[in-house]
């Protein structure tokens, strides 16, 4: 059975809470030894866990160095359990990139890369990193990145069986980006998120609309955008806006060339489609 320990750097427990929504999630924890965690009956106390030997390390939260938990100086302990582990999970953007703390303060990075860029971690910890982004993180995500195996990892060290894709892929809305028919409020069943309300699903990576939340649903089937948060540049300022040149999205989908897009969206908007077009509620 393999030892677990889950700490928490800078962060505001939405990882730890989504997590605690895992469809069967005491089964799940049956697979392995806890030896800690902050939320969850554990083993261990903080000062306990540095002369102690885990196979999977998972962090929660952004890294800043004079941090303290418990009377622990957080950085130490991790570094001294990173060392000793067989993996590390970063789970959540802000201990990936450095997040929405990073916003406030600069000195706040993730274990890997402070946003874009490598952090002074990256040469000793990079071989044995899973990143799972996203604010919070799927609780599917996550479990994927503490229980699997012989992951495939993109250039930021996200796996690619779950983060291959981009969540505009999925959408049950993209008829309507095809068609260039927009909504113009959140909560519309009708209409794409793109235009009017900056939805980011065609530049973030994540399978949120192929595992739905709770089974059931994701941001843009209940007519809300998506935020980016799985990408490094989360948050964006002006959030729900995509911005335009003469009606032309200034940063292109994800791995559409630019010529493509303008022939495609300029046949679209030359069609009215009424079956679209038509208010259902």
């Amino acid at each position: 059975m393999e030892k677990l320990i889950w700490l928490q750097g800078v962060t505001c427990n939405g990882n730890s809470h989504s997590f605690l929504n895992l469809e069967g999630l005491e089964n799940f924890l049956k697979k392995f030894e806890l030896l800690y965690h902050p939320l969850l009956p554990s083993k261990l106390s903080l000062p306990q866990l540095y002369n102690t030997q885990c196979d999977i390390l998972v962090i929660e939260g952004g890294v800043k160095k004079g941090l303290k938990r418990g009377g622990v100086e957080f950085v130490k302990l991790f570094l001294s359990l990173a060392k000793r582990a067989k993996r590390v999970v970063a789970v959540g953007s802000c201990a990936v990139y450095g997040g929405v703390f990073k916003e406030g303060d600069n000195s706040i990075t993730g274990v890997l890369f402070d946003k874009e860029e490598k952090t002074p971690f990256f040469k000793k910890l990079s071989g044995k990193v899973v990143n799972i982004p996203g604010c919070p993180a799927h609780p599917e995500w996550i479990a994927f990145g503490i229980e699997g195996k012989d992951f495939h990892l993109d250039e930021f060290y996200r796996p690619k069986e779950l983060f291959a894709y981009t969540v505009h892929s999925g959408c049950s809305k993209n008829e309507y980006f095809e068609w260039k028919v927009d909504s113009k409020t959140f909560g519309e069943k009708e209409g794409c998120l793109f235009y009017e309300l900056g939805c980011q699903a065609p530049y973030t990576r994540g399978s949120c609309n192929k595992m739905l939340w709770n089974g059931v649903s994701s941001k843009t089937r209940a007519g809300i955008p998506c935020i980016g948060c799985t990408e490094s540049s989360f948050p964006k300022r002006e959030l729900f806006k995509t911005k335009t040149y003469m009606g032309i999205p200034a940063n292109m989908p994800l791995g559409v060339p630019k010529r493509a897009y303008l022939t495609l969206s300029g046949v679209a908007k030359s069609f009215k489609i009424e079956r679209l077009s038509t208010k259902l509620f």
